[in-house]
């Protein structure tokens, strides 16, 4: 018979001192298994704590697990082997890794609740290893439930090579406890600070959200197009009607949900964005819906999701064409029922939202497809409103300039810079393959390099300029196939004014009339003399 464990003190009290300065729950199970498997006579020290079943198809306890939905997982583990030198006791996989609830020791510990003290020369049912324990000289187990406030946190388990007393189990018994607590603490700690990064994070959307608001609050332009669009608005806002807006990328499809949205009943509740085009196709779930902690590996919290979020108020999902088939039959069920489950849980939740939808694709094709279901198409496109691109409202393109370089002179610290009627003349030639957004980014990068000089753009070579079908009143006409020669002089003629109006007058430099005609001045000069031009300076700018 072995002496009894002997208890040092000053190391419990060090243990103890420690606990409640550690606020991570990882480190924290580490130090602890680190400063028992400092004392004497401690071989091996192990926590393992209660999770959803991660690797229920590959565990070898698997037939003797009653659920195969929560077991105890191995979180630390710390010791020194005294028959091979080159084994590693701090690792978290093996054979014991995993625990079903109420199986083996630690199983029965985490179902009961309560703590196993077992000297091994005294009852060997315990021990799974006998060979293990022999080798290694283990004399007893003592295996401590982890519980505060009458929660099961987990299991501590200690192997010995001296046999343990009452008193050194009811000490150990304490030394749980305060453990337990301290892992609670750290858990409540770790609950914080992530709902605090959280709120950053919302605030930070919110002000995002608010600075976009502010910059593109109102729709700009006059043309029939725009006017027709918000006239739909105006029609569909007060319903709370579900909305599809359609158009090609960058015509401005979120100003349009942010102005349904304005102008609804729901404007004092949240608008919440989905980009459904940037989310991962297995995260999708999760994001619209939630999920609860340990619904998947990562899953650490509870999260709501952007439905939760957009409760009373409005959810704009963008690319609604991105959203995955097999997640489109749970979106129509909130569109029809206004209830859902967040991933991993069986609680079913109600939501009222109002969902607008945005896409640039044609969704009658992606159902033909099989892309997108059809039951799902019909239900969003209650009110279609088509966003216009850019070449079919080039009317609008001086208002959306001056627009534009009032905003990006307050987000970037520039004075306003001028505009030429010609450089205008020069945008609304231009196909604008990217819409507004395109327009948008050609003015921000005219105004960085003008260096306080009136603003030139350019448009890549191979982006040719728009057809003459599509062209606005404003732009070139289109000439008939065969002039006479009275016709021919007298189109000319036409062309080179519009050319100098276009210019203000100016016949020289990179922004006069010759390189607007591609001639040369003293070209350009002699034909206007031929064909009696007389030269109009006009000097306005936008």
């Amino acid at each position: 018979m072995s002496s009894p464990l002997e208890i040092d003190y000053s190391q419990i009290a060090s243990l103890l001192l420690k606990l409640p300065q550690e606020h991570s729950c990882r480190r924290l199970v580490s130090l602890v298994t680190q400063l028992i498997s400092e004392w004497e006579d401690v071989a091996l020290v192990r926590i393992w704590q209660t999770r959803p079943g991660d690797i229920c198809d590959r565990c070898h306890m698997r037939d003797q697990c009653p659920t195969q939905v929560d077991c105890m997982h191995l979180v630390a583990s710390r010791g020194h082997s005294i028959a091979d030198p080159n084994a590693n006791w701090n690792r978290l996989d093996g054979r014991f890794s995993r625990f079903p609830i109420g199986v083996r020791k630690v199983g029965h510990v985490a179902q009961t609740s309560e703590s196993v003290t077992v000297n091994i020369r005294e009852d060997k049912t315990w021990v799974a290893n006998s060979d293990w324990a022999k080798d290694e000289k283990i004399k007893a187990i003592n295996a401590q439930p982890l519980t505060f406030h009458g929660k099961m946190l987990g299991v501590l388990g200690i192997f010995l090579r001296k046999e343990i007393d009452p008193e050194t189990a009811n000490m150990q018994r304490i030394i749980a406890d305060h453990v337990a607590m301290a892992i609670s603490n750290a858990e409540a700690f770790e609950e914080i600070q992530l709902l605090k990064k959280q709120v950053e994070l919302e605030n930070e959307y919110l002000r995002t959200e608010l600075e976009e608001t502010q910059s593109y609050g109102d729709i700009v332009g006059r043309s029939e197009c725009v006017k027709h669009v918000v006239s739909k608005i105006d029609l569909v806002a007060p319903t709370g009607a579900n909305v599809l807006i359609l158009g090609e990328s960058g015509t401005g499809k979120e100003l349009i949900a942010r102005e349904i949205h304005r102008r609804s009943d729901r404007k004092g509740k949240p608008l919440i964005r989905v980009n459904c085009a940037g989310i991962p196709a297995t995260l999708f779930e999760s994001e619209l819906f939630g999920h609860v902690k340990g619904a998947f590996t990562g899953a650490l919290q509870d999260r709501p999701g952007r439905f939760e979020a957009a409760a009373g108020g409005t959810l704009f999902l963008d690319e609604i064409g991105e959203i995955p088939i097999d997640l489109q039959s749970k979106l129509l069920r909130v569109l029809q029922e206004g209830q859902y489950e967040r991933v991993g849980e069986d609680t079913t939740r109600s939501v009222d939202a109002r969902i607008v939808a945005a896409t640039n694709r044609t969704l009658e094709k992606e159902v033909e497809a099989g892309r997108f279901r059809e039951d799902l198409f019909y239900r969003l496109n209650v009110f279609p409103i088509e966003a216009p691109p850019l070449r079919k409202r080039l009317e609008d393109v001086p208002l959306l300039v001056a627009h534009f370089i009032k905003l990006i002179s307050k987000k970037l610290n520039l004075s306003e810079s001028r505009v030429s009627n010609s450089q205008i003349q020069k945008l609304k030639t231009y196909h604008w393959p990217g819409n507004i957004r395109e327009l948008q980014n050609v003015i921000e990068r005219a105004m960085i390099t003008s260096r306080g000089q009136p603003l030139r753009f350019d448009f890549p070579e191979n982006r040719g300029n728009i057809p003459a079908s599509q062209r606005s009143p404003d732009s070139p006409i289109e000439t008939p196939s065969i002039l006479s020669e009275p016709e021919l002089v007298a189109f000319n003629k036409a062309n080179i004014i519009r050319a100098l109006e276009a210019c203000d007058g100016k016949v020289y430099g990179k922004d006069g009339a010759a390189a607007l005609l591609e001639l040369k001045p003293n070209t350009l000069a002699s034909r206007m003399k031929k064909l009696g031009i007389v030269l109009r300076v006009k000097t306005d700018l936008i």
